[in-house]
């Protein structure tokens, strides 16, 4: 399905002209403005940004936006990022793709993201269904939902990314819903700003494929942390990250310091490419081998 639409080209994000794959009225639009508001907002140099994504209809928010842009394979965005932001730690890294791709295809490298602590922003747009493929159930489907593949309904409970980021010690956790577009950037601005791994789940509506996760279903099923939450209560968050009743929306987790990969691998500032090459290493490297 084709939206057609050029977008605005009031920010230097934008991509006017540019054909979109996307359904009228999916939430992946609204996550896309967030993000491009964000990014304008910090000040980023589009020159210095790069979004990777891997496959869905979340995956293709790198081609629109006016930046480097790499998309890989299925589930593998995290170690494309990594080795991006390894290849030169200055660059800003987003990987970005929905819930089937990090959470499914991508689960094991979502683990291991965490555990690494590497400086890229994760961004998942959660829409609870493979968008892309016609409407299967995703690991994050909800219990009982009927779809063309599960017509008695989804029989497992759903997969709790906020839960499982917090065991791992994710430095920054945070959840936002693609309908309420100003708290949402706020967000993104906050994980893009944090130095570490920032994981950021955006609960949005696939209109076509899944009709029971609506606009409306997240209105009413979910709410904002309090002003005087403490984002920094790891034990408290873990309560949050388990409620079922309503899910909340807001910076679960925060904690400040933790090491990221790049410093424990020694990676310097300069960048992969100005390295120079030591010709006497490089043979003796290669007679090694013969």
């Amino acid at each position: 399905m084709k939206n057609g639409n050029a977008r605005k080209g009031e920010n230097p994000f934008d991509m006017p002209g540019k054909e979109m794959g996307w359904c009228p009225g999916c939430g992946n639009y609204r996550l896309l403005d967030a993000l491009k508001a964000a990014l304008a907002e910090l000040g980023i140099d589009r020159r210095n940004l790069v979004i990777v994504s891997g496959i869905g209809q979340g995956a293709k928010t790198p081609q629109y936006v006016n930046a480097h842009m790499f998309n890989g394979l299925h589930g593998r965005a995290l170690p494309a990022a990594l080795g991006v932001k390894l290849s030169n730690r200055n660059l800003v890294v987003i990987a970005e793709s929905g819930d089937g791709c990090m959470y499914g295809e991508g689960g094991n490298h979502f683990l291991h993201a965490i555990r690494r602590n590497y400086d890229v922003t994760v961004i998942v747009h959660d829409n609870m269904v493979y968008g892309l493929t016609k409407g299967q159930a995703s690991p994050t489907s909800r219990k009982g939902m009927k779809t063309p593949v599960q017509v008695n309904g989804v029989m497992l409970e759903p997969f709790n990314p906020l839960a499982v980021s917090l065991a791992l010690d994710a430095p920054f956790i945070a959840r936002a819903s693609a309908g309420d577009g100003e708290e949402t950037k706020e967000i993104i601005k906050q994980a893009i700003a944090f130095p570490g791994l920032a994981v950021v789940d955006v609960f949005q509506p696939c209109v076509v494929f899944n009709k029971l996760n609506t606009y409306q279903w997240f209105k009413e099923n979910t709410y904002y942390l309090p002003d005087d939450y403490d984002p920094s209560d790891r034990q408290r968050a873990f309560a949050k990250a388990l409620e079922t009743e309503k899910l909340p929306l807001g910076v679960l987790y925060r904690r400040e310091g933790r090491k990221v990969y790049e410093d424990l691998l020694g990676i310097g500032d300069t960048p992969a490419y100005e390295h120079k090459v030591d010709e006497d290493a490089f043979q003796r490297m290669l007679d090694g081998y013969r």
